[in-house]
C-alpha cells in the first residue's frame, strides 16, 4: 500500500492513453473518471490492464460513455477496436500497440503451444448513474446520474475511488467514502447501508468474502452482519455466477479464509451444502472425531503452499485462462493459476465422509470408502454449481476416488506391484495424486506425520523407479543384440545394428506387440532381406 498526492497520481497517469481519454472527453465537453479496481490497484501498487471509465453528462446527453468511447477510437484508428452495448450504455475500447499502453507487453500461448507477444488494454466506458432494484432480481433499473449517485452504487469503499481524468483536474482523487484509510487498515465496507448493497444485488455478499480473501482484509463487522442477514437473497444468484466466484476464492493465497467466512455467514450452507455438513463433530462413548471441514481447508491450505509458485498471480477478476486451462499443464503441480482443478480435488476430497460415517463399538467412528461414496457425488455437485462437466470433472472425480490409495501403500510395505497399479490407474495424473495426498497428512503427531512423508518419498522413488523400469521393459526388444549374433552366427557388424533397430522401431511404432514369437517372425523376415538366412 502506498498513498499519492494528486500530483503524482496524475504523474502515474502520465501516459499516452489515458491523455487521449482526456482529449476525447474534454472535445465533448464531459467529464470523465477511471474508477473501481484499476485506482485501487495504483494503491496497492499492482499491475492492471482493464481500465474502467465513468462519464458524467451535465448537459443531459443520452449514453455520455458511448460517446467517449467512438471519440476516443477516432482518435486511435486502427490501434483500437470499439465494441458498443446500446442496451447498456456502455462500450468497450480495446488498445493494441506497446506504445499506446506503455507497459511491458503479455505473452500468451496459442492452441498449438506456440507463445506470441500480444499487447493490450480494455477500457470500458459507461454513463455515470443511479441504480434501483426491484426484490426478485439483481438487474437494476438504471437512471442518468451524477458521479456522487455512481460511487454511491459501488459495491466497496476500495471501490469506490476515482481520478478525474479533464485536462483542468488530470490527477485529482475523488474518495468520498475513505477507501484509502480503508486500503491502509485493510478492512472491507460497503459505501452506504450493507443491508440494502446486499440485499439489491445478494452476488456483492461473495465479492466480499472474495475481496477480503484476495487482499488478506477484515470484513467490518457490520458489513459481516449484513452478510449473515442477507445470506438467502444469495438463493436469486445464477449458479454460473456464484461458481466463477468460487473460483476466484481458490485461486488466491489463502483459499481457506473465505471459505470459512462463507460458513461463518451461513451462505456456504445454501450455496454448498455438501461443504457446510461437514463442520461438525460428533461424540459418542468419550469418542469424537474430527471436523472434516477444517481437516479439508487445511488440506487446501497445505496443497497451496506446496506451490513454487505464487497463487493469485493473475489477477481474480480476469481469470478466463485459468477456467478454461487445460489439465496437461496441470498435472504435477501442487499450486499456481493451473492448479485450479487440483484445489476443487481438496476441497472435495472428503466430501463423502458424512454419508460414509458410522459408529463401530470397536473402531469408533469410521468412514469406509467415503473416497468412492465421495467420487459418486461429484458429477451432481459440478452439475448444480454450473462447473465444467468435461475432463476437469473426470479429473476432480479420479483425485477422489484415489486419493486413499497412496496412503494405504505408505502405510505398509511398498511393493511394485501395489505401485504399478497405482501408476496404471492414476495415469497421467499420478503426480498430482501425490501432491494431494502428501497434502492430506495433517496429523498434530509429528512422529506419525513424519513417517508418512518419508514412506510417501519412498513410494514417489518407486514410481520413478518403476516408469525407467517399465520403459525398458516395454520399449526396448526382448531380443537383444547378443541373441542376434547367435541366432545368425554373426560378429558385432553393421547387419546386426540393422537388425536391432529394425526390431526397436516396429515396438516403438507399435507394429508387433514386444513380445518373443512376433519379434521373431519379424526379425526372420529382415534377416532374410539382408540375406542371412
Amino acid at each position: 500500500m502506498k498513498d499519492y498526492t494528486d500530483a503524482e497520481l496524475a504523474q502515474i497517469l502520465d501516459k499516452d492513453i489515458f491523455h487521449m481519454i482526456s482529449e476525447a472527453a474534454d472535445s465533448l465537453g464531459l467529464e470523465c473518471y477511471v474508477v473501481g479496481g484499476y485506482v485501487r490497484d495504483i494503491f496497492l501498487e499492482k499491475p492492471s490492464d482493464d481500465i474502467d471509465c465513468v462519464v458524467v453528462a451535465p448537459n443531459g446527453m443520452p449514453s455520455p460513455g458511448i460517446a467517449v468511447a467512438k471519440c476516443l477510437k477516432k482518435k486511435l484508428g486502427k490501434k483500437a477496436s470499439l465494441s458498443v452495448f446500446k442496451n447498456f450504455g456502455t462500450a468497450q475500447v480495446k488498445v493494441y500497440g506497446r506504445d499506446i499502453n506503455e507497459s511491458a507487453p503479455s505473452v500468451r500461448e496459442r492452441a498449438g503451444g506456440e507463445a506470441v507477444e500480444e499487447s493490450s488494454i480494455e477500457i470500458e466506458f459507461v454513463g455515470a448513474r443511479k441504480e434501483s432494484y426491484q426484490r426478485d432480481s439483481r438487474k437494476p433499473i438504471v437512471e442518468d446520474g451524477t458521479l456522487e449517485d455512481d460511487q454511491n452504487r459501488r459495491d466497496f469503499t476500495i471501490n469506490a475511488m476515482a481520478i478525474c481524468l479533464n485536462k483542468s483536474r488530470f490527477g485529482e482523487l475523488v474518495d468520498p467514502f475513505g477507501g484509502i484509510d480503508d486500503l491502509y487498515d485493510g478492512i472491507i465496507r460497503t459505501p452506504l447501508d450493507p443491508d440494502i448493497t446486499f440485499s439489491d444485488d445478494p452476488l456483492r455478499m461473495l465479492r466480499c468474502i472474495r475481496f477480503a480473501t484476495r487482499f488478506n482484509f477484515l470484513i467490518e463487522d457490520e458489513t459481516f452482519e449484513a452478510l449473515e442477514r442477507n445470506a438467502e437473497r444469495i438463493k436469486i444468484i445464477s449458479g454460473e455466477r456464484i461458481a466463477e466466484e468460487l473460483n476466484k476464492t481458490l485461486i488466491t493465497k489463502h483459499p481457506s479464509r473465505g471459505f470459512v467466512d462463507l460458513q461463518r455467514s451461513g451462505l456456504l450452507a445454501i450455496i454448498f451444502p455438501e461443504l457446510s455438513q461437514m463442520d461438525m463433530v460428533e461424540t459418542k462413548n468419550g469418542r469424537a472425531h474430527k471436523n472434516n471441514f477444517y481437516h479439508t481447508l487445511e488440506v487446501l491450505e497445505n496443497l497451496v503452499n506446496a506451490s513454487s509458485e505464487p497463487a493469485d498471480s493473475t489477477p481474480a477478476d480476469t481469470y478466463s485462462d485459468v477456467i478454461n486451462i487445460g489439465l496437461p499443464s496441470l498435472r504435477g503441480r501442487a499450486g499456481g493459476e493451473a492448479s485450479l482443478w487440483l484445489r476443487w480435488a481438496a476441497l472435495l476430497h472428503d466430501i463423502g465422509k458424512p454419508k460414509s460415517k458410522r459408529w463401530d463399538p470397536v473402531q469408533g467412528w469410521t468412514f469406509h470408502a467415503h473416497n468412492i461414496i465421495g467420487a459418486k457425488m461429484i458429477p451432481g455437485i459440478f452439475r448444480r454449481m454450473k462447473l465444467p462437466m468435461d475432463a476437469k470433472m473426470k479429473f476432480v472425480q479420479k483425485m477422489v476416488e484415489l486419493h486413499m490409495r497412496p496412503i494405504a501403500i505408505a502405510d505398509d510395505i511398498v511393493t511394485d506391484s501395489a505401485v504399478r497399479r497405482l501408476v496404471n490407474d492414476a495415469g497421467d495424473d499420478i503426480d498430482a495424486l501425490m501432491a494431494l495426498c502428501e497434502a492430506d497428512i495433517t496429523s498434530k503427531n509429528q512422529q506419525r506425520k513424519q513417517k508418512f512423508l518419508d514412506n510417501y518419498q519412498l513410494v514417489r522413488q518407486k514410481i520413478e523407479d518403476l516408469k525407467e523400469k517399465d520403459f525398458k521393459r516395454l520399449l526396448q526388444p526382448v531380443i537383444d543384440g547378443n541373441e542376434i549374433m547367435e541366432m545368425y552366427n554373426l560378429k558385432p557388424s553393421r547387419e546386426v545394428g540393422i537388425l536391432k533397430q529394425y526390431l526397436k522401431d516396429a515396438v516403438l511404432d507399435n507394429k508387433v506387440e514386444n513380445e518373443r514369437e512376433p519379434l521373431l517372425a519379424l526379425l526372420n523376415e529382415k534377416a532374410k532381406e539382408l540375406g542371412l538366412v
